[in-house]
């Protein structure tokens, strides 16, 4: 009866967001469904919902989401976001590498908040030729690919602790998932993109290069100080504010609005809902009963695992289902490295099409489209990854 509270739940917002309400109407007709549906007391609702500001693996989302908005604004003000695509054009002359590319590298930051600098030059390459929910899609879905085997990552380290397995050989066995992922994105709607930026080709390519770690020498160093010196996302972030505020020279008044115009009050309730939520669905322990369930399936161990970490991955994001099923996998399972690639392209899958992902959040708002619609447009490339992934995992079983 557990499970079939939990489909409830997911049925209130599904409903509410087919009936085109608000993404925050429909997470909050969801909390109160779930705390109906599973009688959570006054005071476990307030503790969960403070939980959110207490929990720094919580609020840290809400903190670095209002940091980058923070340092978009003062990108936006030197121009250095429009720059950096100008200096893409140049570098390779190809609006569809600037649509996939940048949001790939952007998406080395381990944060919410960088979909807000993906979107930017995603909509600016594809701008007349791709529609807003098209345009959602090629951001989340190429911003979230090297989530699926960076160790900046929580959810790649959390795997690779419980299951015992060395990094190094996770991340070459992630290769063929990850270009997979990158094809799966491309067809659909980059060959309605024509190559031809519509600028005028480079007459130096190495001065596009060096303008354009000029103009993102921002991100680049967020991304040095958090891979080589294990800065945390907030505290790189801020560094960089700092630094950018002298190299900018941006006066104490520009720096001022800014604290205003980069608190986004929609973005920040839609994800603060978002997080209450998930501590709402961690509470009930309704995950805990998932393995049992599936465990009487007809089918093979290893794919009752994958199952279970795809449809736990939507319920409640990838690292709840990686702390909850992965030692149980490996304690099932001699799987090695394929059941760890398997079970994080499971995760993957999922996690882009799940309600409670904050980084969908982020995307819709910022194309103005409903989390629905995203989710709508995500659900096939999603589960053809899942099949391929499948058919890859029993390849790396007969091979290794």
């Amino acid at each position: 009866m557990q499970l079939v509270f939990l489909g409830i739940v997911f049925l209130v917002i599904v409903i509410l967001l087919a009936l085109k309400r608000p993404l925050y109407q429909a997470i909050l007709g969801a909390l109160m469904a779930a705390a109906l549906l599973y009688r959570i007391p006054p005071r476990a609702i307030l503790s969960q919902t403070v939980r959110v500001f207490t929990d720094w693996n919580s609020f840290s989302v809400l903190v670095s989401l209002y940091l980058i908005t923070y340092l978009q604004r003062m990108l936006e003000a030197r121009s250095q976001i429009k720059l950096a695509q100008l200096d893409l054009n140049g570098l390779f002359h190809n609006r569809r590498v600037n649509a996939a590319g940048a949001p790939l590298f952007i998406g080395l930051l381990p944060s919410a908040a960088a979909m807000i600098l993906c979107a930017d030059i995603v909509k600016g390459s594809t701008d007349g030729y791709l529609d807003p929910k098209e345009q959602a899609f090629v951001t989340s879905w190429f911003r979230h690919i090297p989530e699926s085997t960076l160790p900046t990552y929580t959810g790649v380290l959390l795997m690779a602790s419980l299951s015992g397995q060395p990094l190094s050989r996770f991340m070459l066995g992630m290769i063929i998932p990850m270009l997979t992922l990158a094809l799966v994105g491309y067809f659909p709607y980059f060959l309605r993109l024509p190559r031809d930026p519509g600028t005028p080709r480079s007459e130096n390519r190495a001065r596009d290069a060096l303008n354009l770690i000029k103009h993102l020498w921002s991100l680049l160093l967020i991304l040095v100080l958090i891979l080589a010196f294990d800065f945390q996302v907030v505290t790189a972030v801020l560094t960089v504010i700092a630094l950018a505020a002298f190299a900018y020279r941006f006066s104490f008044a520009e720096l001022k609005g800014f604290i205003v115009s980069a608190f986004e009050v929609k973005l920040l309730l839609n994800t603060f809902l978002i997080l209450v939520l998930k501590e709402f669905i961690s509470y009930t322990g309704v995950l805990t009963l998932l393995p049992s369930v599936l465990s009487t399936l007809p089918i093979p161990a290893w794919l009752v695992f994958a199952l279970l970490f795809f449809v736990g991955s939507i319920i409640s994001g990838s690292n709840g289902i990686i702390a909850l099923g992965t030692p149980l996998a490996f304690a099932a399972i001699d799987g090695g490295i394929p059941l760890m690639v398997l079970l994080m392209c499971m995760c993957h899958a999922a996690s882009l099409i799940s309600p409670v992902h904050v980084c969908l959040v982020v995307a819709s708002d910022y194309f103005k489209i409903t989390m629905g619609q995203l989710i709508r447009k995500t659900i096939p490339a999603s589960l053809v990854f899942a099949l391929l992934m499948i058919g890859y995992y029993l390849l790396l079983t007969a091979i290794v």
